[in-house]
Order: C-alpha cells, then sequence, then structure tokens
C-alpha cells in the first residue's frame, strides 16, 4: 500500500502543472476572449454604420424626391409659356407688317424687334407726317402712339401691342374691329422696357365705325409673355 500510494503521488506531482504553464494558459485565455470581443465589437460597429449609411441614403433619397416633386409643380407652368410662344410664333410666320415711324424711334425699332423675334415679318418706313398715315388707316387721335403697323390684310396695330396679343387677334379677329392699340407709350410695355419697371396698361380694340373698347388689362409683365 505505502508503495502504490508513493507512485500516485508521484504521477499526481508530475502532472501538475508549473505556475508559468498557469500563467501561460490563462494569457491564452484571456487572448481568445479579447479576440472575440473584439470582433463582436467591430460586427456592431459596422452593423451599426450600415445601418446609420442605410437612414443616411434615405433621408437623401426623400429630399430627391422632395425636390424632383417641387421641380415638377414648378415645370407646368414653364412647359405652358414656352408652348405658348411656339403658338404665337407660329401664328405670326405668316404674317407681314409695314411699320410706320419716326425714322429716329429707338422704341419703336426695339417693338418691330419684338414682333420679329415672336415670328412677324415687318418692313419699316418713315414718312415725315405720320399722322397722315394714322388717319389713311383710321386710327382714332385718343388710340394714337409712336407707330403704326399695317398687315397685308388691312388690320393696325397702333403702337406698343405685345406680339402676343397681335397673334391672338389675327388668329380670330372680331367682325367689327381694325386691329388693337395700346395709347401712349407705358413702360415695361414690349419695346419700352426700363430697368424692370413695369405700368399696367389696356390694350383697346379699335372699331370699324371709330369706336373702341377695351380688349385685355395688362398687370404684369408676365402677362405679356
Amino acid at each position: 500500500m505505502v508503495i502504490l500510494a508513493t507512485k500516485f503521488s508521484r504521477q499526481f506531482k508530475s502532472r501538475q502543472l508549473k505556475p508559468n504553464q498557469l500563467t501561460k494558459k490563462a494569457l491564452r485565455g484571456s487572448f481568445i476572449i479579447l479576440a472575440a470581443s473584439t470582433l463582436f465589437a467591430c460586427n456592431q460597429a459596422d452593423t451599426n454604420v450600415g445601418t446609420e449609411a442605410a437612414s443616411l441614403n434615405s433621408a437623401q433619397t426623400q429630399v430627391s424626391l422632395n425636390n424632383t416633386s417641387a421641380d415638377n409643380l414648378e415645370n407646368p407652368n414653364q412647359s405652358a409659356t414656352i408652348n405658348a410662344k411656339a403658338q404665337y410664333s407660329d401664328l405670326l410666320k405668316n404674317v407681314s407688317a409695314t411699320v410706320y415711324k419716326d425714322v429716329n424711334c429707338g422704341c419703336c425699332k426695339d417693338w418691330i424687334e419684338h414682333a420679329q423675334n415672336h415670328g412677324l415679318t415687318a418692313t419699316s418706313q418713315h414718312p415725315k407726317d405720320l399722322s397722315l398715315f394714322k388717319d389713311r388707316y383710321g386710327v382714332p387721335t385718343e388710340m394714337r402712339s409712336c407707330h403704326t403697323a399695317v398687315t397685308t390684310d388691312g388690320y393696325v396695330f397702333e403702337g406698343h401691342v405685345p406680339a402676343k396679343y397681335v397673334a391672338q387677334f389675327l388668329a380670330n379677329p372680331p367682325a367689327q374691329a381694325i386691329g388693337l392699340a395700346v395709347p401712349g407709350m407705358p413702360v415695361g410695355s414690349p419695346g419700352m422696357e426700363y430697368q424692370g419697371q413695369f405700368a399696367p396698361y389696356q390694350i383697346m380694340q379699335i372699331n370699324k365705325d371709330g369706336t373702341n373698347q377695351v380688349y385685355a388689362d395688362i398687370e404684369s409683365a408676365e402677362q405679356q409673355l
């Protein structure tokens, strides 16, 4: 029994770990735990970053959609204006007119340029006495302006009438009318632009019997487009 006990004791002692071996194993375990914790933390951080990125992308997408919606709200008006301009230009492409004006009238030249930009074909004459031509074409004294445009069809457009309304009139001329007039020279009317200023004015319809009536009230510069 003593001999057996002694052998068992020796085997037990031989299997016991030395202090250094215990320390090494403990350190290894710690490293394994630390590595696992770090890996978990990195994965967690990546998940958080991915979630934040997804949230940011979603927010940016929403802003983009909102901006697109806002653009779509504005575009119909812009498209309508562009289409209207094209329509008026098409209507005036087959229209020719002679403009009677003073040779030195700058605003008359500007109105002619405005009309030509909208499709009208215009030539100029510079008579010494403009009133003779205004009388000839039936422009009442109170309706007169600086120039008189007369189409080949005999319709009269006195003064700074916007090309838009020239086209509108010619597309469906009233039976009793000979044309349109903008009496005087309103600031901001076509050919009378000055530093962005605008004064509301009326476009008058001139009738064959010498009377006149309001054809359109122009309240803003944009309305002329």
